[in-house]
């Protein structure tokens, strides 16, 4: 829900696979998993979000991990999100605040940084890549989204792909998956920006895609 384009590249959605590549795609999908040496690929696409709560719902999801969103307050139907996140197994939540209408049902809460405190990119409507630079040190015990997913990923024992530091290394892979196996195809390349350097990264300036 946050920076819908920018999650829109990246793969945020459940009906599309990252760089603007197509889940019912069988090039794409070839290219995603030789690219990131993914073998396991969802051959159709996920449930959006109304979809999703009629899944946790009726037990079908059991697992659910928000971040970044405060869906009983921004969905429609309340009374069913509140329904389904109390029946739900196991609900994580990552927030910036200490209670919201969805924490209240949270088994795990796991403090994140706001929007002063993020490092990296956001991408607006007309396409243009934005650096966005922490203005403040993350509160208490707060880290960044991506460093909490490394710390999951890595007790799943995907530490190897997920050794990132920086956001720099991130936004390197993803911009050499935009260019892997294009050849023109598709508009969104970001290849040209791949081998910047962190100092690089650190000081780029606004720029808009295709170029």
């Amino acid at each position: 829900q946050p920076n819908a384009m920018g999650g829109r590249e990246v793969g945020g959605l459940a009906n599309m696979l990252a760089a603007h590549m197509d889940l019912e795609n069988p090039e794409h999908i070839s290219a995603v998993k030789t690219y990131w040496n993914a073998p396991v690929i969802p051959k159709g696409q996920g449930l959006k979000a109304v979809d999703l709560f009629n899944a946790i719902e009726s037990g079908k999801v059991k697992f659910v991990w928000i971040m970044g969103t405060n869906p009983v307050v921004s969905m429609p139907n309340r009374a069913q999100v509140e329904r389904a996140l109390s029946t739900c197994e196991m609900v994580v939540v990552s927030d910036i605040v200490e209670s919201n209408d969805t924490l209240n049902y949270a088994h795990i809460a796991l403090p994140a940084t706001g929007w002063s405190e993020k490092d990296g990119t956001v991408t607006n409507s007309e396409r243009r890549i934005s650096r966005q630079r922490g203005i403040l040190p993350p509160p208490g015990n707060a880290k960044h989204d991506w460093q909490i997913l490394c710390e999951v990923a890595a007790k799943m024992g995907f530490s190897e792909a997920f050794s990132y530091t920086h956001p720099s290394q991130i936004f390197s892979e993803y911009a050499g998956l935009t260019g892997y196996q294009n050849n023109g195809k598709r508009q969104l390349d970001l290849s040209a920006l791949q081998a910047l350097s962190e100092a690089q990264y650190n000081g780029l300036s606004p720029l808009q895609w295709p170029f």
